[in-house]
């Protein structure tokens, strides 16, 4: 007999987080919790403003598919009881985890995957003035992958200072959509001058049709402009890369067949997440074991993770123990 949990979690930042749309300092998560019998699985989740979700209407979702997953519901029954998005992705995390339990096979096995293996995460650098922001990047120089984040005026001016503090690292500029049609043209070429190896999301989804028509050296991933598979044809021409996140595919199994439809088309792949914790992670860095960019680095961003956690060794983070997940 299932049982279904539901809990509201929050977890402190270790220090502000920026992005081109605001700050943030904490963590707010929906974990769930399905048990049958002696067995139970977890799956966390993120609810994002920006995709029109929150913490409460998340937990409305969850209730409302509450007798379908009581009664069994597969994940597979999932992709028609749930739209993509947090709420999904909770429950669907979830049931991976107690289908490796009750199997008593490897999550990694399910998905179909050989035995992962640790991946180079990239590490995030919060939007702030130039000064400060090479300040960070100076700090974390030693590491192979920095995320930084822009989306504003004066970005050139911290493309260029992040560039010079950690010149041994390969950059991935997220600017949240924040360019304009007036200041992309220069910022990418910026980020070319400085080998910048990915741009994330330079324009606001829905408004980003002059991307077409941009020569760029350095290749645009796709992030607010592509949630499931059905997006593909529309970013084709646009981008270059996608970013895969289970917030937004609504749970590995969604994310699983956008993965194999973005190759087929061409597409390069990164692997991103929302700032949660290791819970959140999971799953997300199975998905991540080909990916072609990788960042799940948000427990990181936390004061204090779950434990059992991930364990992270610089920019290397490890599969996850059964304990966690999988």
């Amino acid at each position: 007999m299932r049982s279904v949990e539901i809990k509201v979690e929050r977890f402190a930042l270790a220090r502000a987080f920026s992005i081109s749309r605001g700050s943030k300092t904490e963590a707010e998560v929906v974990t769930c919790t399905i048990r049958d019998g002696s067995l139970e699985g977890r799956g966390e989740c993120v609810p994002y403003r920006r995709y029109g979700e929150t913490v409460a209407s998340v937990l409305d979702e969850i209730e409302v598919a509450k007798p379908d997953i009581l009664a069994g519901a597969s994940r597979q029954d999932l992709l028609h009881i749930l739209k993509p998005g947090a709420a999904r992705n909770a429950v669907d995390c979830a049931l991976w985890d107690l289908e490796a339990k009750q199997s008593k096979t490897p999550a990694f096995s399910l998905v179909g995957e050989s035995l992962p293996r640790p991946l180079v995460t990239a590490v995030t650098i919060s939007l702030s003035d130039a000064a400060t922001m090479a300040d960070y990047a100076r700090r974390f120089a030693a590491h192979p992958l920095l995320k930084v984040k822009v989306g504003g005026d004066g970005d050139g001016e911290r493309i260029r200072a992040v560039a010079a503090a950690a010149p041994n690292a390969r950059l991935i500029l997220d600017a949240n959509e924040g360019w304009t049609e007036k200041t992309v043209a220069e910022n990418l070429a910026v980020a070319a001058e400085c080998g910048v190896a990915l741009i994330e999301q330079p324009l606001p989804a829905g408004k980003d049709a002059v991307l077409g028509e941009l020569s760029h050296a350095v290749p645009i991933c796709a992030d607010e402009s592509l949630h499931s598979a059905d997006d593909l044809e529309t970013i084709r021409g646009l981008y270059d890369a996608v970013n895969i996140k289970l917030d937004k595919t609504g749970g590995l199994t969604a994310a699983l067949d956008l993965r194999r439809s973005a190759r087929e088309c061409g597409f390069g792949v990164m692997i991103g997440c929302m700032v949660g914790t290791s819970l959140a992670m999971a799953p997300a860095l199975l998905l991540a074991q080909d990916a072609d960019f990788v960042d799940l680095d948000g427990p990181l961003l936390l004061a204090r993770d779950r434990s059992p956690g991930l364990r992270y060794d610089g920019s290397l983070v490890f599969p996850p123990e059964p304990a966690l997940w999988g």
